[in-house]
């Protein structure tokens, strides 16, 4: 008689259950341990990509003496004679003064013509309302070296040129009209009752925008101010052009002193730009905590 061999129905049961345990259902958006490695490495990779220019130009600052030559030879070690001479030997001092007249004043002014403007344009109806966007929206078409002749003949007849409040109007007529538009749409994400509270409440127009409006729209004004402010601090061709007189120079321009025609001072140049890194990064620092709400708040409507 043959044998039965038959597989009972129960151990059958508990086998495909077994095998359902075992074979683990990944969740959707959880990734497996290739992609996560994969995406790590990417993620490291980028980064050391974004550093090593930084590092590599700390690195020269440090070497003495022109440390382009051979950058990998160490025997004279690193050392802050190149930071000493760009501070004591040089204008930089200078320099640096006026570009932070030049970058504040751009900022402040900046920010104040660009939040009005795009709380006009987002809350008030008015003739030419449409215009003034599209003229906002049609100047940024232009690079800056197109419009050096057109400019440099406006502040010639105002008298402007050589002198800090041209290269501040100059900045201006760029920044504003990017940042107008930011702040329009910023403007728009902000419920319209606040207005009507505001107007129930007696305040103007323009004291329900300073006192109301403004307070609520920090994140898009930080946003504002940092690109402002970055617009006027690092800026070579405007200023190349109208600042003539060496003692009114801007960073950007004095630069340019560290390179001759058949030579370059690596070292010095190379301090003078960390030392240039220095105040962007703690505007950026301040600023940081209000960037991402603002540009994607900005970006949401428009």
């Amino acid at each position: 008689m043959a044998a039965d061999t038959t597989v009972p129905a129960t151990a059958v049961q508990h086998s495909a259950a077994g095998q359902r345990r075992a074979v683990r259902v990944r969740r959707r958006g959880e990734r497996g341990p290739g992609a996560s490695a994969g995406l790590h490495l990417t993620l490291l990779a980028a980064t050391v990509i974004a550093l090593f220019p930084i590092v590599w130009m700390a690195f020269i600052a440090l070497k003495p003496g022109n440390g382009w030559q051979d950058p990998l030879d160490l025997s004279g070690g690193l050392g802050l004679s190149n930071f000493d001479h760009v501070l004591t030997d040089t204008e930089f001092p200078t320099w640096f003064g006026n570009s932070v007249l030049i970058a504040g004043g751009t900022t402040v002014i900046g920010v104040l013509i660009s939040a009005g403007a795009g709380y006009a344009i987002s809350r008030l109806r008015f003739p030419g309302n449409r215009a003034l966007m599209w003229t906002f929206l049609i100047t940024q078409m232009f690079p800056g070296a197109v419009l050096i002749v057109a400019m440099y003949n406006i502040l010639s007849t105002l008298k402007l040129i050589d002198t800090y409040g041209g290269l501040i109007l100059a900045y201006c007529s760029s920044a504003v009209p990017f940042c107008a538009w930011m702040m329009k749409g910023y403007f728009d994400t902000i419920p319209g009752e606040i207005d009507e509270a505001g107007r129930i409440d007696g305040l103007t127009p323009f004291g329900t925008f300073w006192r109301l409006m403004m307070p609520l729209a920090r994140p898009g004004l930080a946003v504002t101010a940092f690109y402002s402010f970055l617009t006027a601090w690092g800026e070579v061709a405007f200023a190349s052009q109208f600042m003539q007189s060496e003692s009114k120079y801007t960073l950007a321009v004095g630069l340019q002193s560290f390179v001759a025609e058949h030579r370059a001072d690596w070292g010095f140049l190379m301090a003078a730009s960390v030392l240039i890194t220095v105040p962007a990064g703690f505007v950026f620092f301040f600023a940081q905590k209000h960037l991402v709400s603002g540009l994607t708040s900005g970006g949401t409507k428009g």
